[in-house]
This record gives structure tokens, sequence and C-alpha cells, in this order.
């Protein structure tokens, strides 16, 4: 019997994420866990950088359907109890939208990919995972990209 029986996981279309979610949808089916997949959207960041705002955010939300669509169709395949959420998390950092998510759902696992960058790549871009890693009430699994 598996401790994990609420496993979230946060998708961005990435290949690193889709690694992340094939394993945890694994873990999931073995021990007849729930997944939860996410993907969030952070609305001011568009609002703030780009003249058609409206349009970019609408193509956002199109975006990330479709990437949780093409989830709900791995969990179904594998016939894995879950769902998905589009989380609009309007200028919160990823860290604090997962946490929040994980609280509220009430996960005891969090499954997320991440890309390992390090030095300037980290320092410019910053790092989601860690972010994760560090605010997050429940276990992290973090799935390398290579």
């Amino acid at each position: 019997m598996s401790i994990f029986k609420k496993i979230l996981v946060p998708i961005d279309g990435s290949d690193t994420a889709k690694k992340a979610m094939a394993m945890a949808l694994q873990m999931a089916a073995s021990d007849k866990a729930e997944v939860r997949l996410i993907h969030a959207i952070d609305e001011l960041s568009y609002l703030n950088a780009h003249e058609y705002s409206a349009e970019l955010v609408k193509y956002a939300r199109e975006h990330g359907h479709k990437i949780l669509q093409d989830g709900l169709s791995a969990i179904h395949t594998l016939g894995v109890k879950g769902d998905i959420k589009l989380i609009d998390f309007a200028g919160q950092r990823l860290g604090d939208t997962v946490a929040d998510e994980a609280r509220l759902w009430g996960a005891d696992l969090v499954v997320l990919g991440t890309h390992g960058r390090r030095g300037v790549g980290r320092l410019l871009l910053g790092s989601g995972a860690e972010q994760v890693i560090r605010l997050a009430p429940v276990p992290v699994l973090i799935v390398r990209s290579t």
C-alpha cells in the first residue's frame, strides 16, 4: 500500500513535464492513487509585457487547455483516477501557486519536471522547481530532463 494517494503534477507541455507526468501516472496506476494535472497562467505577465495582451491571454488559456486535455487523455488511457485544472495565478510565484493547490486539493505528493539549469541560466531564469521544493507542504519528487 502506497503512502501517496493524491499526486499533484504541474505541467507546461515541455518534454520534461511530460516525463514527470508519465512517472506520476505510473505511480498512480500501480498504487491506485489519484492524479491532478495543473497548468498555471500568469495573466499579469501578459498584461504588462504586450500591447495585444487580451489576445495573448486568450491564446495562453487555449494552449493551457490543450496541454491539460492531452494529459487527461493519458490519464484515461491508463485508467487512472484523475482530473485537470487550469489556474490563473495573476502575478503569484509558481512555487506559491503549486503549494496553494497542493494544500487546497489535499495532495500528499507533488511530481515536477525540472530542466536542471545551472549557473547563469538558473540565475536569469530562476528555478521554478526550487521554489516548489521550498514552498510545497508535501514531499516533492523531481524528475530531471536527462
